[in-house]
């Protein structure tokens, strides 16, 4: 399915309420299948999240979890612990070419019986479920923070907890603190001190704990776009969400002044508006925390015709996609300058974007929606639009609800 989006202008006021988290879904759905007696409210609607609860409910003995990334770092971990439980984990054609050794060699590190069934390194994977008596991992500390969380969610079942030692300059410190956090409200203890991270075994009790999640960041970050390529005095209210958050993506409020938009927190929501023109110099980012909402913010850079660099990008190549390599293609068919590396992306000031050019996705949610706000400045065509589905299903629906058109 193609959506072709006609250059069009935001409502000036609107109301978009956005599904939880797909990061923070997912991590407490895991920590649900080991301690039944957590409840989760406002659950992410995401494919990912829809797929992680599908395999965690399902007593088939192949788990196919199609493109969900997050699920098959997270289901390895966890069906490696499931004593006496065996079960193939595969998935989509790109999930069998991303990489998993890293992961795989850590749990083996802690005892567990999992052999790959095609290509050394990647999915799929037969896992022989066992107690696992290891309690020490050593891993590279520029890993996709993933791998790390994975073991820090089954770590509390372990007998003797986890010391995890991380060698080099920690990626995506933000997310291990996620889950860190949501380990700390089930009620295990857990310390973070320079490249050691301990977990302790916990023991839940019969108390129900309730956890709400909070809505998505990385799908607020299309917003902030479509405010940022708006008329001053355009705002958009999201909901659900709190000032101090979890998710590294929240960053977004700070990064984005740079291109006009302030964040208004209240209770519950956030209020983002257009309040002053960008600024005409280069925007500088290191963005190893918060790496998913690059392809946002560089399509926010081009539509203002400001320059950009990034870095901290060198998990973009393992993504659904090689997004540095996707970023760089389909911005230069508008018409962009771009030089990238592996790890990442100079967008040159651009002079003019080019009209009804057809953006490619490369079965890439994140591809499909960090261009769409570029209908505020020239009509365009998103090829596969429906692969939104992977983390906002809403997404288009939404868009046209804030005022721009499709034909």
């Amino acid at each position: 399915m193609n959506i072709k989006l006609q250059k069009s202008t935001l409502h000036k006021q609107s109301n978009i309420a956005i599904t939880g988290s797909k990061s923070e879904s997912n991590r407490l759905l895991l920590l649900q299948a080991l301690y039944p007696n957590i409840t989760i409210a406002n659950i992410s609607n995401s494919d990912d999240a829809v797929l992680m609860q599908k395999a965690l409910k399902s007593s088939d003995t192949i788990k196919d979890i199609h493109h969900a990334g997050t699920a098959m770092r997270f289901l390895t971990a966890y069906y490696a612990t499931q004593n006496r439980q065996e079960i193939t984990l595969t998935g989509s054609a790109r999930m069998q070419e991303r990489p998993i050794k890293i992961l795989v060699e850590a749990l083996r590190q802690l005892g567990a019986d999992i052999q790959y069934t095609n290509n050394e390194g990647y999915p799929p994977l037969q896992i022989k479920g066992q107690k696992l008596q290891g309690n020490k991992v050593t891993l590279d500390a520029n890993i996709s923070s993933q791998y790390i969380s994975a073991l820090l969610l089954i770590a509390p079942t372990l007998e003797n907890g986890l010391t995890l030692s991380l060698n080099g300059k920690i990626t995506s410190v933000p997310y291990i603190n996620m889950t860190l956090s949501l380990l700390n409200d089930l009620g295990v203890k857990t310390h973070f001190e320079g490249n050691t991270i301990t977990v302790q075994r916990f023991e839940a009790t019969e108390n129900v704990k309730a956890f709400t999640v909070e809505s998505d960041w990385s799908s607020a970050s299309y917003f902030y776009s479509l405010i940022a390529l708006s008329e001053i005095g355009t705002t958009i209210e999201l909901s659900s969400y709190k000032e101090n958050s979890l998710q590294g993506d929240s960053c977004l409020a700070e990064i984005y002044k740079e291109f006009g938009v302030e964040t208004v927190f209240a209770e519950n929501t956030i209020t983002l508006s257009k309040k002053w023109e960008a600024t005409q110099e280069a925007i500088k980012l290191d963005l190893k925390n918060a790496p998913d909402i690059a392809q946002t913010i560089a399509v926010t850079a081009f539509g203002l015709k400001l320059s950009c660099n990034m870095i901290g990008l060198h998990t973009l190549k393992i993504k659904e996609t090689d997004r540095l390599v996707a970023l760089k293609t389909e911005l230069e068919k508008l018409g962009a300058s771009v030089d990238i590396t592996d790890a990442s992306l100079h967008l040159h000031e651009a002079t003019q974007i080019n009209e009804n050019i057809i953006i490619e996705t490369y079965k890439d949610h994140r591809m499909a929606m960090a261009f769409a706000p570029l209908a505020l400045r020239v009509p365009l065509e998103i090829e596969k639009a429906d692969v939104v589905s992977k983390s906002f299903p809403d997404f288009w629906k939404d868009l046209q609800n804030i005022g721009i058109k499709t034909v």
